[in-house]
């Protein structure tokens, strides 16, 4: 007989479904009726708002997938590095994510919450599947991994999300529903030399010409608690970066409480697994989808027409479908959120040229021009004067103001170099 563990997915309190994992690999996403009807349900992923078309009908079927869990939630686990730590550490394949997903549900990215239920509270309608009613052994929840401090940053480089208080960052315990992590903190590379340098460098100058980002940090290693055991390069700084997925409120000058924000990335959206981020959508789906739905369509493309001229600019090859979100901040509508992952990648790989996706016909950082950008806005159905003024605007305040502010930005000085000469081999539309 068939045994399957169940999983409970709650978002803002609000039950939104069950997630059955067998032991022959099938993994059951069923929605809750009481969810599944409300048209005032909150947004799990745009695809499941009531005005997206056949929204509805989809949430009335069982999403069923072999191995793998269903893209919107195989998304909210972490790839590379820390997914290799956490699932030896665990004693679980790394491609086990009905067992990842019920260890991390406590601090997944957005506002997703997942738990593990005892057989008791299990609604059997769950195991009403397409070929008929499955009998199944239900595992009790002593059998799931143990509870411990644990969280889920979507990504390849390692990374913990942890509270800041009083100068210091920790890991969270998140088996306290109000204990999440409020900051993000990448260690050194064990690959790539100054990495952290790097990203808030680009960041910083991202900001400086109109890009919306959160705040942001250089850390000392010895600012950072209770990381587990890492063999890390010999350098001094981590970079730390708030989570735009989580509000703090300060009760009595001293106790924080952290929330949760529901977010989601464009691999989500588009219903794309992570090894498919580069190759599983384009920049004008992107813009179309937030002009369309963004609750700010035309401010929202403003910021985006900005972030992909960043890209260009400052030799990000790494802008794939995971790295541009959206948030949910009232549960409902979406904001594109505040940009992230901006690192000069060409510092570290050799002939590095292009943008990670499509923008109109173009990816190569040395041919795309101002036409590009107009091709791009008339594919998206979007208004290229808008987009025109943005990109203009944003050029001026490069020109004029970055290459004094790189001099004192801790970059590596072979890594300024490298961007300065990226600078200068730009088309003249675009050259710095």
């Amino acid at each position: 007989m068939t045994k399957v563990r169940v999983l409970k997915l709650s978002l803002h309190n609000r039950l939104v479904g069950y997630l059955a994992g067998f032991d022959n690999g099938k993994n059951v996403l069923t929605f809750a009726q009481e969810f599944a009807l409300d048209n005032n349900r909150p947004t799990l992923s745009l695809t499941t708002r009531p005005d997206f078309p056949f929204a509805d009908r989809r949430l009335m079927e069982q999403w069923v997938h072999r191995q793998k869990i269903n893209p919107i939630l195989s998304n909210l686990l972490p790839e590379g590095a820390l997914r290799l730590l956490l699932t030896q550490g665990l004693k679980i394949h790394p491609d086990n994510e009905f067992e990842l997903l019920a260890y991390l549900g406590r601090d997944l990215p957005g506002a997703l919450v997942v738990e593990s239920i005892e057989p008791e509270a299990i609604p059997h309608y769950i195991f009403d599947i397409a070929n008929g009613r499955e009998s199944a052994t239900l595992l009790p929840t002593s059998d799931l991994l143990p509870i411990y401090a644990h969280f889920s940053l979507a990504g390849v480089q390692m990374k913990f999300s942890m509270t800041h208080q009083r100068g210091r960052f920790t890991l969270p315990n998140t088996a306290k529903n109000s204990d999440l992590g409020d900051w993000i903190i990448k260690t050194p590379s064990a690959v790539h030399q100054g990495v952290a340098e790097n990203e808030y460098s680009m960041m910083r100058l991202a900001k400086m010409a109109g890009v919306d980002i959160p705040n942001i940090k250089l850390v000392d290693l010895e600012q950072l608690d209770n990381l587990p055991t890492l063999h890390l390069p010999n350098e001094p700084y981590a970079y730390a970066i708030e989570r735009f997925d989580r509000d703090k409120v300060i009760e009595n000058h001293a106790t924080m409480n952290v929330s949760r924000i529901h977010s989601e990335d464009f691999a989500q959206i588009l219903g794309k697994y992570p090894h498919d981020k580069y190759q599983g959508g384009n920049y004008n789906q992107i813009a179309q989808i937030l002009y369309q739905y963004s609750q700010d369509g035309l401010a929202d493309i403003k910021q985006l027409a900005r972030r992909l001229l960043i890209n260009i600019l400052l030799g990000n090859g790494d802008a794939h479908l995971k790295n541009w979100s959206v948030i949910y901040p009232d549960g409902f509508h979406l904001r594109l959120s505040p940009a992230y992952d901006i690192v000069f990648t060409k510092a570290y790989i050799a002939n590095e040229t292009n943008l990670a996706l499509n923008l109109g016909k173009r990816k190569n950082w040395y041919q795309i021009e101002l036409t590009d950008f107009e091709y791009w806005a008339k594919k998206a159905d979007i208004p290229w004067r808008v987009v025109k003024s943005e990109l203009a605007e944003m050029l001026s305040i490069a020109r004029t103001e970055w290459r004094n502010t790189l001099k004192n930005l801790p970059m590596l000085d072979n890594q300024k170099n490298l961007l300065l000469e990226h600078w200068r081999q730009l088309p003249s539309d675009f050259r710095i």
